[in-house]
């Protein structure tokens, strides 16, 4: 391909917003950039308080109301996608308006028709997005379910970060041939100074308990409450929750009721540098959540030395090896969650796991994800 190529980023978030969508590409573009790609991303979200300088154009729309809101981004989009070689989209449901010959590529994290549904209470909380896939819905649901399948079936190409996610979308009509697996990594820089379990605990003012971590937006499918729940049976053994989400007040009720208080602490909102001392220090990093597409936690805890527990759906089975560097448990089996933590905190049972918590990471390259992305965007451009 010639040196230079323009490449329009659509997103719902970015930099500095957190989540995965935000921090991948955050990391991703200044290497894309590199490669010859003349980079503008079109995001939502207000302009950051502090001034932060990005090595191409950042577009912010404001989150006004959605009208106003939808016509403005589609108007960005617009003006952008004339002069763009390739469109990278990040999100479903953003006001892409169809113009030029540009290819499309996406990239799918997650389901959005099932987490609108949950969200707007369509469907019960609880409602697990395997059995979405496949079940039958009427009204509003369904038609969630099939605009969430045209569209992707519209795209030129699709990238999914799990093998999990492949066959999921998959499901929604797409040809095998028109998925890519990359597998998200974490870049070389992210890798802050380690430090040993103790120093993690003195640096924090934690004492010697025996302590489990989880770090998660408290969503009915994150499964905190499972996490609590099995606690409760396995004296001693503490709990820090770091984050926070609309489940947050009903899991403090929980706490209350099952009269563990004293063993669990919820932190809030925790800056990533201070949440990667937060994992040298835990025993575990515990993710027993409903739906995983490819959990960036995971990987961090493992690069930290700290083996996990997670539960065994989405794409946590691609990246936690049982009886090596952790723990699959059974969702949603609160008794088997139980029984694991009881032999989780067995003596010497989390050293063991720990001395081989790299085990199978090196799937997980960051350089290999940046050449996996470049070539595929490419691709695409040269079969145009």
């Amino acid at each position: 391909m010639s040196n230079e190529r323009n490449l329009l980023v659509t997103t719902g978030i970015f930099h500095p917003e957190s989540g995965g969508p935000a921090t991948y590409l955050y990391e991703l573009l200044p290497y894309l950039q590199a490669r010859g790609w003349q980079v503008e991303v079109i995001t939502y979200g207000a302009d950051p308080q502090k001034s932060t300088n990005y090595p191409y154009p950042v577009k912010r729309i404001p989150r006004r109301a959605l009208p106003l809101r939808l016509a403005n981004y589609a108007r960005t989009a617009y003006a952008g996608s004339r002069t763009a070689d390739l469109i990278y989209i990040h999100t479903l449901g953003l006001p892409l308006l169809p113009v030029g010959r540009a290819p499309h590529v996406l990239k799918i994290v997650g389901d959005q028709a099932w987490e609108r549904a949950i969200r707007k209470n369509w469907i019960a909380p609880t409602e697990d997005i395997d059995v979405f896939q496949h079940k039958s819905y009427g009204g509003i649901v369904a038609l969630q379910q099939a605009i969430r399948a045209r569209e992707a079936r519209s795209m030129d190409y699709i990238i999914v970060p799990s093998q999990y996610l492949k066959q999921m979308v998959m499901g929604w009509g797409i040809d095998a041939d028109r998925i890519q697996v990359i597998y998200n990594a974490l870049p070389p820089h992210a890798q802050l100074s380690k430090l040993t379990q103790a120093a993690a605990r003195a640096q924090l003012g934690l004492s010697d308990q025996p302590l489990l971590l989880t770090a998660a937006r408290l969503n009915p499918w994150k499964g905190v409450d499972h996490l609590i729940q099995a606690l409760s049976h396995v004296p001693d053994v503490h709990l820090l929750v770091a984050g926070d989400g609309p489940e947050s007040a009903k899991l403090q009720q929980q706490v209350d009721q099952l009269k563990v208080a004293d063993r669990v602490a919820f932190l809030g909102y925790v800056p990533r540098e201070k949440l990667a001392v937060y994992m040298q220090a835990a025993d575990y990093f515990a993710l027993y959540s409903g739906y995983e597409g490819l959990s960036h936690s995971l990987l961090e805890s493992l690069r930290a030395g700290t083996p996990v527990i997670a539960s065994d759906k989405g794409g946590n089975p691609e990246v936690v090896k049982p009886g090596i560097n952790g723990f699959l448990v059974p969702y949603i089996d609160v008794d088997a969650l139980t029984a694991t933590l009881i032999e989780a905190f067995q003596p010497g049972k989390r050293a063991t796991l720990a001395a081989s918590s790299a085990a199978g990471l090196e799937k997980f390259d960051f350089q290999t994800m940046i050449d996996q992305t470049a070539a595929a965007l490419e691709a695409q451009i040269s079969q145009r």
